[in-house]
């Protein structure tokens, strides 16, 4: 049995996998990471049961990085995830993790982005590729995709596969590619359908089973906002006019140039904020820090990386303006607050596409994050008089006016149709001309707050409200090929890339299905469209007529029922 690793040294990783995990800020591996990269360095299969957020990215990916010829543009590993965020992701820490390799390629393959663009990709060669199952196994049938040279398979996240529909895909893909593979498999959960792949394709795989210890202080309250991204800016500004008791607040965004970005706009609206990144040397670091803790800025929009080692106990809200990419890296983040017996307050801003990351997030934490009603317009006029108010008063308390008295005296003298009042409004007209105390001054540009469209499908004939007209589409796939209605969304909002709400009714016959989706679709969601598959079947996703309309045309007899339209009329 092997030891248990306790720096990232110890497991054996080259020098420059090394020099990236220090400049990334890695401190020492996760158990996960201790458990994995040593088997998989050793070549062994290896079968891994662990929750999102534990680190495992890392613990398969570096021994891929390791074991890669540098010299041999030949896709050398594949790892399927079940979305396309989480391919992307995957391929952003690949990427990370060899900074130091040069020459390295690896490829993100998924639905909702152009054929084009990855063939080219494929076409100049990669040595990873990271895919949707869907996505993969058109690339293997168009053969743009050569996995003859294929070293090592990961599974990432199986029972999301599962869960998706795509466990039959996956095998598909697993029975065209070589035999002498390495081959890992990741999941949260083992039920029996995994367990089954397991025993079917990995050869005597090492077990490793992670308990999750990863859990959020309880005197920290979490919420959520799904944000329009055109808009994060006005909502943060929002946010940050009316919480409740904020004190002081680090913003975590995701690189170096938005901390510097950000700070400076919040800057512009009057805010005390600064920026925390990596370029910045040690003084300047303590420096902002120092700023922080005494009182001479209230916001710091930082990096992971820059914001490792903070204890500043006046920090009372974390906002995650651009979500983490893992649970662990999100736990870390709001245990900035909540500090010295405090109570905290988390606010992650989340995309449509980033909804399945908030869900992994509330399950390895096993704490709910609440939805959070943007405040209105009315609500940060309100509280802007209510801070007028209090300045007027702690003015009038703490200060020495009888110089400003005499001035509006004169002011009242001079003008005799005027009284103290109608001075005193203009006056405060002055003040607030840069920070307006009505509500119609304020900017409408917001977006209505996003929170009500949390629904998830779950039946085939709901009805919604839909910003544009539906077009009624014939799928070749039903209830005869064990489709059902959550399949079918799966695929349209992780290889098309459609938004939830944006689907309409969806009717499963026998042999076929109808499905109601935006009459705007872009030409490239329509082309992505055309190549999906939903448990090995192709759609052949056509637009459908009504026949009472098309016979009336034809000066037919209507009839209240649909037909394909025919391909080029």
């Amino acid at each position: 049995m092997m030891s248990t690793p306790t720096s990232f040294a110890d497991l054996g990783l080259s020098p420059e996998l090394l020099a990236a995990l220090s400049d990334l800020g890695y401190e020492a591996p996760s158990p996960i990471q201790s458990a994995c990269v040593p088997y998989l360095l050793a070549g062994h299969d290896l079968l891994g049961m662990a929750q999102t957020g534990t680190g495992k990215t890392a613990a398969f990916a570096l021994p891929i990085l390791q074991r890669i010829d540098l010299r041999k543009r030949l896709p050398q590993a594949l790892i399927l995830a079940p979305t396309r965020e989480l391919a992307i992701q995957v391929a952003e820490a690949c990427q990370s993790y060899a900074r130091h390799l040069p020459g390295f390629h690896v490829a993100p393959i998924y639905g909702g982005q152009g054929m084009g663009l990855q063939l080219k990709q494929l076409g100049r060669g990669v040595h990873v590729v990271i895919g949707t199952p869907g996505r993969v196994m058109d690339h293997i049938e168009r053969k743009s995709l050569d996995l003859s040279h294929l070293t090592t398979l990961v599974l990432d996240e199986a029972d999301e596969m599962l869960r998706m529909g795509f466990i039959d895909d996956v095998e598909w893909i697993l029975q065209h590619v070589p035999t002498t593979r390495q081959t890992a498999l990741f999941s949260a959960t083992m039920p029996e359908p995994i367990r089954r792949v397991a025993q079917r394709y990995l050869r005597d795989p090492q077990e490793v089973k992670i308990k999750s210890t990863t859990a959020t202080v309880t005197a920290i309250r979490q919420r959520y906002w799904q944000v329009s991204g055109l808009h994060k800016l006005d909502a943060l500004t929002r946010i940050l006019e009316v919480e409740d008791n904020l004190d002081a607040a680090i913003i975590f965004v995701r690189t170096k140039t938005a901390t510097v970005e950000l700070a400076e706009k919040l800057e512009a609206r009057g805010y005390g904020a600064a920026a925390l990144n990596g370029d910045m040397n040690q003084v300047l670091r303590e420096r902002t820090i120092d700023q922080l803790k005494t009182g001479g800025i209230d916001i710091v929009v930082a990096t992971d990386v820059a914001a490792r080692g903070i204890d500043v106990p006046r920090i009372s809200h974390v906002i995650n303006y651009d979500i983490p990419n893992d649970t662990e890296a999100y736990v870390h983040r709001i245990g900035r607050t909540g500090r010295a017996g405090r109570q905290g307050n988390a606010i992650l801003f989340v995309a449509p596409r980033e909804i399945s990351t908030l869900r992994a997030i509330e399950r390895s934490t096993r704490q709910p994050i609440e939805p959070l009603t943007l405040p209105s317009k009315q609500a940060v006029a309100d509280r802007r008089v209510a801070q007028f108010k209090e300045q007027i008063m702690q003015v009038i308390e703490s200060e020495e006016l009888d110089y400003f008295a005499e001035v509006v005296n004169e002011i009242e003298e001079e003008s005799t149709e005027t009284d103290i009042h109608e001075i005193a409004a203009a006056l405060a007209f002055l003040v607030q001309q840069e920070r307006p105390l009505r509500a119609e001054g304020l900017s409408d540009a917001l977006p209505r707050d996003a929170n009500a469209s949390r629904g998830r499908h779950q039946d085939d004939t709901r009805n919604r409200r839909h910003d544009s007209p539906l077009q009624a589409y014939r799928i070749d796939a039903g209830r005869a090929h064990g489709i059902t209605p959550g399949d079918i969304v799966g695929a349209l909002t992780n290889e098309a890339g459609i938004g939830g709400r944006a689907i309409g009714r969806i009717s499963l016959f026998d042999d076929y299905s109808i499905i109601e989706l935006p009459n705007d679709l872009s030409k490239e969601t329509l082309n992505t469209l055309a190549f999906l598959r939903v448990r090995q079947r192709p759609l052949k996703l056509a637009p459908m007529v009504r026949r009472d309309r098309q016979e009336k045309r034809d000066g037919g007899k209507a009839k209240k029922s649909f037909a394909r339209k025919k391909s080029g009329k």
